[in-house]
């Protein structure tokens, strides 16, 4: 994909797409842009019969000095799109073919962008089910694009229908591989976002909720846990709290601000906003001292209380103080997890920052919803267990046992900033060697040596104070071992600063070099500083004893994309440009001559996966 170097002024122009020329459309005369376009629709044929393709084909007229932009989001600015409402009847929506577009250089976007106009024809590929009954079938679509014309676009969404009948028989052959026809010889191939679009609508929130859940398996969510119980724990102890609705508003509040802040980064600073904010080692020391304050409050120190001039905007103090706590939750919550952006999402804001504006909404709303629902419950829970009768003594327990996982967690981002500014302080050995510490902590708290102001005197000691005692002790010294050259379990390492790697090179011309005096391919590790999922996989996946004999086989580069250094920057766009995502981890295997012999998208808990990526990269590149 191409990067658009003035991002700020794409996303004003889109905001005067999308908002001005309809609101002021007094003024402006938009009757034209509302129908300079029309277009018929056909089907290939009169009959067919079920497991045959279908093609649909769209003759479009675009009057004079008017166009619609291409159908490939990486030639366009906001790509046309045929939406088969009724898909039901299809086990595949195809991609949809165009002649070659025209291009010229738009100032506004100081880019080029593809476009057509005139007459031309759209052809939609389609495959019919192989069970369809013998009948007359009406579909229902939307044709979505936006008019243009030399100084304004306006979105459009014209409904079509299209019939089509299918009789009994056996397929035939020459039906069953979905045409192509079309003469445009530069054809991009399709992405993996782009096949899940073709797919149409509904099919598309189910994959991008499916991956909002698999998101939660990753281990950049899980600081999140403690952080979120601890905080609805203090929050279920106020006067008229309603817990329903303090969950909902976290949930919503996670939704609205994930999806608005990731786009809204992707449209000013490009597909690798969203990234480069959680990166920023400012937000990472912001979210550090969050959690170290809130620690303190769990400590019992002191109250947490919104400022007074804000709480005066309301009547109900009390109320307006929650509200804002909760939705600046959210915000942190939206701020960690961007930390790690899944394949999914980095698709999204890669497409997201060329200026396509529905698609990724849709998706950015539905992965989200997905990945704070169980966040709803997480809220819910401590602020019932708060109003349980006889529960200050034990429950002040809990919240102080949440603060020394806060001060944990703190010391993650404060890593953060030591690997992005490279102070050398918060390396592996200083941070597991403070999480160390702090487990043997909580087990002298529970222990009664350790007191805070609100604790209770300990009058016995109880199997359950007893069990976690004996359980924080012991993790405090499984911990410790790491420090004497101990790998210890693969999620706890991900968390920590990573080692240095010496087989590994940090500068891509330099791996072209030796992959070309060595006839071997080169493994490219688009990774970040601040980013788990990635030190996930390789403690996990590039440390098996097979995955490090396929390495022999290889060139390893590892680039970095979350510094402030200008080979970062050049990494960032590298992996945003070509291979049209921002997520971290993400893996190519190139040859020696530059051919893509293989895509990794992101984190996978499953190992065989990973080696038959590398294997099939490897057979493709012997062939």
């Amino acid at each position: 994909m191409k990067i658009m170097k003035n991002n700020l002024d794409k996303f004003f122009y889109l905001f005067n797409i999308l908002f001005f020329s309809i609101s002021f459309s007094n003024d402006i005369d938009i009757s034209k842009l509302e129908n300079c376009v029309n277009f018929k629709v056909k089907t290939d044929r009169n009959i067919y019969f079920s497991g045959e393709s279908l093609s649909l084909i769209f003759d479009i007229n675009i009057d004079d000095g008017f166009h619609i932009y291409s159908v490939h989001p990486e030639k366009s600015l906001s790509p046309t799109y045929i939406d088969i409402i009724d898909s039901t009847f299809f086990s595949d929506l195809g991609i949809i073919n165009e002649p070659i577009p025209l291009k010229k250089f738009d100032k506004n976007f100081n880019q080029d962008i593809f476009y057509h106009e005139d007459s031309i024809q759209l052809v939609k590929n389609l495959n019919l089910l192989d069970n369809l009954k013998s009948d007359s079938y009406n579909v229902n679509g939307v044709f979505e694009y936006y008019a243009c014309d030399e100084s304004m676009c306006i979105p459009r969404w014209d409904d079509f229908n299209f019939i089509f009948k299918v009789f009994e028989g056996e397929k035939r052959q020459e039906f069953v591989i979905v045409p192509f026809p079309t003469d445009y010889n530069d054809e991009i191939p399709l992405s993996d976002l782009e096949n899940e679009i073709n797919k149409g609508l509904f099919s598309f929130i189910l994959f991008a909720l499916g991956m909002g859940f698999l998101a939660l398996l990753t281990p950049c969510v899980f600081p999140m846990i403690p952080i979120t119980v601890s905080y609805f724990t203090k929050e279920g102890e106020k006067e008229n709290n309603n817990p329903i609705f303090s969950a909902t508003l976290y949930a919503l509040g996670i939704v609205f601000i994930f999806t608005t802040l990731g786009l809204l980064l992707s449209f000013t600073l490009g597909a690798s906003g969203a990234g480069d904010i959680a990166a920023n080692p400012w937000i990472n020391i912001f979210i550090a001292s969050l959690f170290i304050y809130l620690a303190f409050s769990l400590f019992g120190y002191y109250e947490i209380q919104t400022p007074a001039f804000i709480r005066q905007f309301s009547i109900n103090q009390e109320g307006r103080g929650g509200i804002l706590g909760i939705l600046f939750m959210s915000l942190t919550f939206t701020l960690t997890s961007f930390t790690c952006t899944v394949a999914f999402v980095g698709a999204l804001l890669a497409t997201a920052s060329q200026g396509a504006v529905f698609w990724p909404i849709i998706g950015m709303l539905s992965f989200s919803l997905a990945f704070a629902s169980p966040f709803f419950f997480l809220a819910l829970f401590p602020q019932y267990l708060s109003k349980l009768p006889k529960s200050g003594g034990w429950l002040n327990s809990v919240k102080v046992i949440m603060g020394f996982l806060e001060i944990a967690a703190a010391f993650k981002f404060i890593s953060n900033v030591d690997l992005v500014w490279n102070w050398g302080i918060f390396d592996r050995n200083v941070v597991l060697l403070i999480w160390a510490l702090i487990f043997i902590l909580m087990s002298l708290y529970l222990l009664g040596i350790i007191k805070m102001p609100f604790d209770t005197p300990i009058k016995k000691f109880s199997f359950s104070r007893i069990s976690f005692l004996v359980l924080f002790l012991f993790i405090g010294v499984y911990l410790s071992s790491g420090l004497f050259n101990n790998k210890l379990h693969g999620l706890i390492e991900s968390y920590l600063p990573p080692p240095k790697q010496d087989s590994w090179i940090e500068n891509l011309d330099e791996g072209y070099s030796i992959a070309k005096k060595m006839n071997k391919p080169i493994f490219i590790d688009f990774t970040g500083y601040t980013c788990t999922n990635c030190r996930w996989m390789e403690i996990n996946i590039f440390e098996e004893n097979d995955v490090k004999k396929i390495f022999e086989d290889f060139v390893l580069v590892k680039l970095y994309t979350d510094g402030k250094e200008e080979v970062h920057k050049k990494n960032r766009l590298l992996e945003i440009e070509r291979f049209g995502t921002a997520a971290l981890p993400y893996y190519v295997i190139l040859s020696p001559d530059d051919e893509v012999l293989g895509t990794f998208p992101g984190m996978d808990t499953n190992k065989d996966n990973f080696i038959n990526f590398l294997n099939n990269s490897r057979s493709n590149f012997e062939d």
